[in-house]
């Protein structure tokens, strides 16, 4: 099987190509054939009659509409050389680079398409990066529309080098053929058009593709399902990286434990005697191990070569978003059937896809790729993608919309990630309370600035503290003047900010103490990731709503004040949104009496 991705940027001719190639090696069936020529999208130049060739790729009613390829298109066809082909037709256009990225995640060749007549832009060289980050390493660089430059050589020569020399600088081994998808020049047959050309053509090319010689590693096993019945209990999922065979020696990543596989089950239930990656499989072991889904069969010797539970990463992602990333949010991390929280703590660099050069960046926004390093919550073993691309990559989704933010590809594991192991103390939270008689919480008040929150939390602290509880306040000004004072006020600022709040808060009710929390915290996301480190029961949310209006009549701090002249450009609900709680614990008004707004903090402490 031969899975062959198409790209570039947007009209270079990718579906008229592909629909090409589709219709003169009998891939096409007469139905679409027919579909295509009795119908014309507007603007089509393409005589009623004859075969529009893009028509045979677009499925979706958009893409016929607007003439443009949206989401991926999977195409089969079968080449002389008896290989099966997988075409997945990407899209060209920038905003839908995210679904180009998935599609070069599984493949083998990439056909990449250049205009002729508007030369290498730099959405081909974001392609041939993200390919080359996928593991797509053989690359078919296709010069199209050669008609509309009368067929000149020196026009090919010119543009084959650029490619040439951008695939050189990703270690991506490349070759360019002239074509011309509209005409039909040198697709499947050679063209009479190009007496200067000697070379394959593109359906010669990709007839003369055999697969590399990979060595055969470590097998990898991710298990995607327990199976249990009456005296069985197997582990299903799919063989990466070598083959395995029953027999062999078994090793659960993370856990170390060790076993021997007895049994290999294929997709209909027989015993085979081996399996090659890309097979799905069900193995029973020799020994009563505990394994669970999302765990990590291996050789034993994988173990010890680089492939060890870690918290820490440097990882290469493509953001897919298009809220930037921000610092200090905690995203989930999807691999395979694994989902943990993670942050990514800080960015390394950024790529530019036309010189291929990192540059220093803060952040990563939509469809930039960037060097970064994450933390997870709990230990995960990821290989490094070069090694095993299945078990080096992941997603990252955004904890509240669920929306996929990012493909990763794992660099290498952080030591750091490695060293550091909890330790269990025998005073925990339960003895800290009892001494203290009380039951510990968090009351996390947020509200736009001047709403008073402060005030709220102050008069709270001393009627607690009158009543001989412990208590202590985090007012978001004193925590920038100490803990805080490297953070600014972007949107990714105040992500971080917020998640250092919180985790100095789970610090203090681990201490055994009621936290009363006054903070901006402008953003539902990093409230919600703020409250998920908690225990249910040990956070409340409490949203002080002032109107805007009197916040600024307030303004204590003069903040109001700068914002109109200028001066600060990044006030929460003047240059930066508010986005208030939806289903906050409690809501407080912020005009009220404060007598009344205590008591009702107080109530909430007492539920």
């Amino acid at each position: 099987m031969l899975r062959v991705i198409a790209c570039g940027s947007v009209d270079d001719g990718k579906s008229t190509l592909i629909g090409r190639l589709l219709a003169n090696t009998g891939s096409a069936t007469e139905d679409q054939l027919d579909y295509a020529r009795n119908t014309r999208r507007g603007g089509s130049t393409i005589p009623a009659g004859e075969v529009d060739y893009s028509l045979l790729t677009d499925g979706l009613e958009a893409e016929h509409e607007q003439g443009i390829t949206i989401d991926v298109a999977h195409l089969f066809l079968d080449l002389p050389s008896g290989h099966r082909v997988i075409i997945a037709d990407a899209p060209g256009h920038e905003q839908y680079t995210r679904n180009m990225a998935v599609a070069a995640s599984t493949a083998d060749v990439a056909v990449l398409l250049v205009d002729a007549t508007k030369g290498v832009r730099e959405q081909t060289h974001r392609h041939l990066a993200i390919c080359a980050l996928m593991g797509v390493r053989a690359v078919i660089a296709v010069v199209n529309k050669l008609d509309a430059v009368d067929y000149d050589q020196a026009v090919f020569e010119k543009l084959a080098s650029e490619v040439l020399s951008a695939a050189d600088d990703l270690d991506q081994v490349a070759s360019v053929i002239p074509a011309s998808a509209l005409s039909g020049d040198n697709v499947v047959d050679p063209s009479p058009n190009l007496p200067w050309y000697d070379g394959p053509t593109l359906l010669g090319a990709l007839s003369a593709w055999e697969p590399p010689d990979r060595p055969q590693g470590d097998y990898r096993l991710p298990v995607q399902y327990v199976i249990r019945a009456d005296d069985f209990r197997g582990f299903a999922g799919t063989v990466v990286g070598g083959p395995v065979r029953p027999g062999d020696s078994v090793a659960v990543a993370g856990g170390g434990v060790e076993s021997r596989i007895e049994r290999l089950l294929g997709p209909g239930g027989g015993d085979l005697d081996h399996a090659g990656p890309g097979t799905p499989v069900t193995v029973t072991l020799a020994d009563d191990v505990d394994v669970r889904r999302g765990d990590l069969l291996t050789t034993p010797g994988a173990l010890g070569n680089g492939l060890s539970p870690a918290t820490a990463y440097s990882a290469t992602l493509v953001w897919t978003a298009e809220e930037p990333l921000r610092h200090g949010r905690s995203y989930l991390l999807l691999a395979g059937s694994r989902s943990v929280p993670a942050v990514v703590t800080s960015v390394r660099g950024r790529m530019d896809v036309v010189s291929g050069k990192q540059f220093a960046a803060r952040t990563l926004g939509l469809n930039d790729i960037g060097t970064v390093e994450l933390t997870t919550d709990t230990p995960i073993c990821l290989d490094g993608y070069r090694t095993c691309r299945e078990t080096g990559s992941f997603l990252l989704v955004d904890r509240v919309s669920k929306e996929t933010v990012a493909a990763g590809m794992v660099r290498h594991a952080l030591r750091r990630g490695r060293n550091v192991v909890p330790h269990a103390y025998t005073v925990d939270r339960e003895a800290r309370q009892r001494l203290k008689g009380q039951r510990a919480k968090v009351l996390w008040l947020t509200g736009l600035p001047g709403a008073g929150k402060s005030t709220i939390a102050n008069a709270l602290e001393r009627r607690l503290h009158s009543m001989g509880l412990h208590t202590y306040v985090l007012d978001g000004d004193n925590v920038r003047s100490g803990l805080n004072k490297d953070l600014g006020f972007t949107p990714e600022d105040r992500a971080e900010n917020v998640r250092r709040v919180a985790e100095l808060t789970r610090i203090l009710l681990d201490a055994g103490l009621i936290v009363i929390v006054a903070l901006v915290s402008p953003f539902r996301t990093d409230r919600a990731v703020a409250k998920s480190l908690f225990q249910p029961g040990d956070f409340a949310e409490v949203w002080v709503d002032t109107p805007a209006e009197v916040c600024a009549r307030r303004d204590p701090k003069g903040l109001y004040a700068q914002a109109k002249a200028g001066t600060l450009p990044n006030l929460t609900g003047l240059g930066q949104a508010y986005e208030p709680p939806e289903h906050a614990d409690l809501v407080v008004d912020g005009t009220g009496s404060l007598d009344d707004a205590t008591d009702e903090l107080c109530a909430l402490l007492h539920d």
